[in-house]
Parts: structure tokens; C-alpha cells; sequence
């Protein structure tokens, strides 16, 4: 979506245009802001048709040789961030299904000047809506829809409008961005070309970026993640790209790890053929991490981040691990392999320790890692474990900021001692089915140290089998703009 905005005083719509207004059902049709000989017929035509101002109803209709959407927007009393980004998504597909291209949008009729929260959702709705799957169908592509041409007109300080219009845009498009590598199928998204999309998104910020090849993890000592990687062809990559908010100096203030798990077939804890069918999406957390970086390169906050990748596939041959398996890790620590499924805490315990080794101040993680949170959370919340409430604190509140819930799980001796019994290693990968998402998580945290830590399990909300109002079936981006708005909150303490 290509957008500018502009001060109501300076509207002088062009006749191309397809003008954009918003009603609500408090009897008062036309709102400040749009053009004054469309004020008249535009309020008899709310008060003829009631209906048109139910929430989610969109009009097309002619006045005065102006073409004119009309937008049911419901009660006011019920205008909220989350219903402000709704009915962006709501409008964007409908300007899509009916090709309009060019359109100019009064601010006021939606009541986007009510904060800039509303404004950011609104613009953010309308970029997550614009998104559309891949397809690889012959004779059809995807992506063939013509950008829509947006000019808001908006009350007050343009200057300002524009700055929180284009930060839902960013936050929608690094989401996007996490949505396509999710959706791209396994055997186009390897981890060599993982960490092509992460040098290609480096290249397009000026963005420092280091790809450590099979010989070098291996020299580093991610014996975790070589591990997991024996069992595929495919060479696993450990990527390490960086934002220096603070060029002058060395420190980071954060390090954001995400799991990249290209493929997941469970290993020899094979799983079932209907548990495979998406197993694409098992980098899921790899994908936040990289479109969150994408809108950190946008928003330039003055933090030092790490963004911080392992990233492998988990099949079957006659190198790969087998239950009861004895591994090291980058972390010094022993781990007795009881189930080859739970690879991904086994990858990230690398991340999560060269996030330590580099002197990251805090760490964040995010994966679909377990079934268990599906089962707890089901695909309305992200569950979270930490070992510092302060940090996640800020995590919670960058997520309800971003329109994305996350819920913490409890984390005490009890639960971290499950990860810790084993007759032969230090930890066990998978102590059983109770607290399953608590226990993965906190065998992460035991390679986080004393450093401040959150883990955010996206296995539930990472896909959905159906589509929504902002997302379509598949990769959501979970977690994308959380981790970003979480980043841009660390500047402002």
C-alpha cells in the first residue's frame, strides 16, 4: 500500500480519486473533514438506509460525480484500536475486491484524530489485510492485486499523522514479511536460503549480518543444533544480524533468538502423517525475528539488538539422533535426548547461549515449540515463561500495544527441576506431557543464565487453519511486531 497524508485544510480531492467516509450509528452522519457539497447528500443518505452504519458494512454510490464509499462503522462508544484495525483490513479488501486503486480517506468520519492508536491500528489493519499467499498454480500468480493509492486526510499535525500512519504500515509489513517466509514451502525455504533472506534484508539496511556455515558452528561448539542438523542433506546455517541503535558502542542491549526449524519431521519420534502437513511453519519463530527486524531498521530505535537464528531441518537417516542420545551444547551443559521431536529447545539452547557468550543484557525467544500450549491456549494467546518479571512486563505491554495477546505461565523450582532429572546428563529434553510448554520452556532458560530472559511459545498462534479479518489461512507473523514494539519500549526506558 502506497500512502501519504495531508492536512484536512489542504484537501482538494481529484476526481480520479474514490472518496472514503465513515459513519456511526449515533444519528450524526457526516463527520469534520470531508468535502463540504458532499456533506448534505451524504447525510441523507445515512439517514435513509439506517443499515449502512452497521459495523463492517461497505457502500459503493455516486455523488455529485464523486465516486464514494461509504463505511458502516457501528456504535462509537465501541470504536477501539482493535476495531480500528478490523475495519481497516475490512476496507482494504473491499477497495481490493472491487479494483479501486485510488482513494482518498477522510480521518475524521472514522474517528482516526480519537488517539494514535487508533490511526496506527487502522493503518496497520489495512497492510495486514493487503497480504495474499504465494501460489505456485500454473498459469496464476500471486500478488497481482495494484497497490492501493492512499491519500489520508487527517486533522491536526500532519507531520504527526504521518509518523503514526507509517508505523502501522511497518509493523504490517514486517508482519507480512514473516507471513511469506512461513508460507514458502520447505523445500524452497531451506536454511541456506533462510540465511539468503536475511543477507538480502541486511543488504537493503546497510545491516551488519554473519552466517556461520557447518564448518564453523561446529568450531564454535553448537553441538546442539548439529546435533538436530545430522539427519538432513541439508547444511544448517546459524545467523547473526544486527541493528546498532547505539553505533558508539560495543554493548547489546538485546538479543532476539528465533527458532528455524525448515522442516520438522519429528525425527525418530516420528510424527503422525497429518502432524506433518504444515511442519513448513516450524520456522515460524525464525520468521518473527526477521520481519521484527525489518521494522527495527524502519523505526531506527537507539537499542543495540542481536538478532540471532539457528536453523536446521529435523528428518531421519543413519546419522541422525536417536531417543536416549547424549548430546553437548554450546552452553557447556549435557543433555539427555528422551524425545528427537523436541528439537527446537534444543536449537535455540545454542541461540540463547551465544546470546549469552555475546553479553546480551536480555534475551527474548520466540518458536512454535510445543503442541502442549495449543492445548492451554489454543490460537488466541501466545504462552510465555521468564525468570524476570520486569522484562516481561514489557513484553506483555508491547503485545497488547502490537494487537497481539500473550499470557505467562507460571515458573518455579517445581517446574525447572522436571528438566533437570536425568541419570546421565545435566538436563532432559522432555521430561513428559504435564506442563509441557512450561518445562520446554524453562530447559531454554537454563541457558539463559542469570541474564533477563522471555520465552514466547507460538506454536498456537503461529498458524491458523482458517482465515480471519487480518490474515489469511497459513503463517500469521506472530510475534513480529510484538518483538519490535518490545525493542522500540527498551529506548524509551
Amino acid at each position: 500500500m502506497n500512502y501519504s497524508l495531508i492536512n484536512e485544510e489542504d484537501s482538494n480531492p481529484a476526481a480520479e480519486s474514490v472518496i472514503v467516509a465513515g459513519v456511526f450509528n449515533d444519528g450524526e452522519a457526516v463527520r469534520p473533514g470531508v468535502p463540504e457539497d458532499l456533506k448534505e447528500p451524504l447525510a441523507k443518505l445515512a439517514e435513509r438506509h439506517g443499515r449502512w452504519h452497521r459495523k463492517g458494512q461497505f457502500h459503493f454510490v455516486s455523488l455529485n460525480d464523486t465516486d464514494l464509499i461509504i463505511a458502516g462503522l457501528g456504535e462509537e462508544d465501541a470504536w477501539t484500536e482493535r476495531a480500528a484495525e478490523e475495519t481497516g483490513a475490512a476496507l482494504q479488501r473491499f477497495l481490493m475486491r472491487e479494483h479501486v486503486t485510488e482513494t482518498r480517506l477522510y480521518c475524521s468520519s472514522f474517528a482516526l484524530n480519537k488517539s494514535e492508536g487508533h490511526l496506527k491500528s487502522f493503518a496497520r489493519g489495512m497492510t495486514l489485510a493487503s497480504y495474499e499467499v504465494d501460489t505456485y498454480k500454473t498459469g496464476r500468480k500471486s500478488g497481482q492485486s495494484r497497490p492501493v493509492e492512499l491519500q489520508a486526510v487527517y486533522a491536526g499535525d500532519p507531520e504527526k499523522g504521518e509518523r503514526v500512519f507509517r508505523s502501522g504500515v511497518i509493523q504490517g509489513t514486517g508482519t507480512n514479511e514473516a507471513r511469506r517466509l512461513i508460507n514458502t514451502p520447505a523445500n524452497y525455504m531451506t536454511p541456506t536460503v533462510l540465511a539468503e533472506e536475511a543477507v538480502r534484508l541486511a543488504g537493503e539496511y546497510e545491516a551488519e549480518i554473519e552466517v556461520f556455515d557447518e564448518e564453523r558452528i561446529e568450531a564454535a561448539g553448537m553441538h546442539a543444533l548439529m546435533a538436530v542438523a545430522k539427519g538432513s542433506e541439508e547444511p544448517p546455517r546459524f545467523i547473526v544480524l544486527k541493528h546498532r541503535g547505539r553505533p558508539d558502542s560495543d554493548e547489546w542491549d538485546t538479543a532476539l533468538v528465533g527458532k528455524g526449524l525448515t522442516y520438522d519431521s519429528g525425527g525418530y519420534s516420528l510424527k503422525t502423517r497429518d502432524g506433518m502437513k504444515t511442519m513448513k511453519m516450524d520456522m515460524g519463530g525464525a520468521a518473527a525475528v526477521l520481519g521484527a527486524m525489518r521494522i527495527i531498521f524502519e523505526e531506527k530505535p537507539k537499542v543495540n539488538v542481536a538478532a540471532i537464528i539457528p536453523s536446521t531441518e529435523n528428518l531421519i537417516n543413519g546419522k541422525a539422533m536417536k531417543p536416549g542420545d547424549v548430546i553437548q551444547s554450546l552452553g557447556g551443559k549435557t543433555i539427555e535426548v528422551l524425545n528427537t521431536d523436541a528439537e527446537g529447545r534444543l536449537i535455540l539452547a545454542d541461540g540463547v547461549a551465544y546470546a549469552n557468550q555475546i553479553g546480551a543484557k536480555s534475551i527474548i525467544d520466540t518458536a512454535t515449540l510445543t503442541g502442549a500450549v495449543v492445548v492451554a491456549l489454543g490460537d488466541t494467546a501466545t504462552g510465555a515463561v521468564t525468570n524476570n518479571e520486569d522484562l516481561m512486563s514489557l513484553v506483555i505491554s508491547a503485545g497488547d500495544r502490537s494487537g497481539e495477546r500473550i499470557w505467562a505461565f507460571p515458573n518455579d523450582k517445581a517446574y525447572r527441576e522436571k528438566v533437570r532429572k536425568s541419570d546421565v546428563a545435566d538436563l532432559n529434553n522432555s521430561p513428559g506431557r504435564q506442563a509441557g510448554s512450561i518445562t520446554a520452556g524453562l530447559f531454554i532458560g537454563e541457558f539463559a543464565g542469570d541474564t533477563p530472559w522471555v520465552h514466547l511459545d507460538i506454536a498456537g498462534t503461529g498458524w491458523q487453519e482458517g482465515k480471519t479479518s487480518l490474515c489469511p489461512r497459513g503463517g500469521t507473523g506472530s510475534m513480529a511486531r510484538t518483538l519490535a514494539e518490545a525493542v522500540c519500549r527498551m529506548e524509551e526506558k
